[in-house]
């Protein structure tokens, strides 16, 4: 049995952004999530949002992992992660409510980011929902020098990650059809943005 993994950033800001997505999901519906890295997150999540099917994806090396926290959940609203690969259009699913991801569009480069917009938006029915959580840049400034120290950092691992521009990716957002809901503010300089879809 693989050892479960064990993120603190997950385990900091799981019940901020679970207030969010309490409000905004009140109906029954299926999720995907983007991203669900150690499967923390799912886990929590799916158990407080039992009218909510979730679906976790990841690449293949973060499965076991994901599993190791899906053994645990006594629930039946918890799928096992998905091959989810944000540049092709054939791992991506359709029809579902709504779209979760945290702590990856500084992680993608930006042409992953667009692609991952092209594929919430031909995934997300009508009026679903896409949340987005990690840290933004506004009018092309960091918001604070924790956030400016995380963006050097991230670039000395791989110089295409960044911390992304708000308001690039809402007008990237918008020309898919994808409309600011709501900008709210998260832990440690972070933000949980919500987009509708037309």
């Amino acid at each position: 049995m693989t050892e479960k993994p064990f993120s603190q950033a997950c385990e900091n800001n799981k019940d901020a952004i679970l207030q969010v997505l309490e409000r905004q999901l009140t109906a029954p519906g299926k999720l995907l999530e983007i991203g669900s890295g150690t499967g923390q997150h799912a886990s929590f999540f799916a158990r407080q949002l039992p009218h909510i099917i979730w679906q976790t994806s990841d690449l293949v090396e973060n499965h076991p992992g994901i599993l190791a926290w899906l053994a645990e959940f006594d629930g039946d609203n918890l799928l096992p992660p998905m091959v989810l690969d944000v540049a092709s259009t054939e791992s991506w699913v359709e029809g579902v409510s709504a779209i979760f991801t945290s702590n990856t569009a500084h992680i993608m480069s930006w042409p992953e980011v667009l692609k991952m917009l092209d594929g919430v938006s031909r995934s997300l029915s009508s009026g679903g929902k896409f949340f987005i959580y990690g840290p933004f840049n506004y009018q092309n400034q960091f918001t604070s020098e924790s956030n400016a120290r995380f963006n050097d950092w991230l670039q000395q691992q791989a110089p295409h990650r960044a911390i992304r521009d708000f308001e690039l990716l809402c007008a990237e957002a918008s020309a898919r059809g994808l409309i600011l809901l709501e900008d709210n503010v998260m832990p440690a300089n972070n933000r949980c943005l919500v987009f509708i879809r037309q």
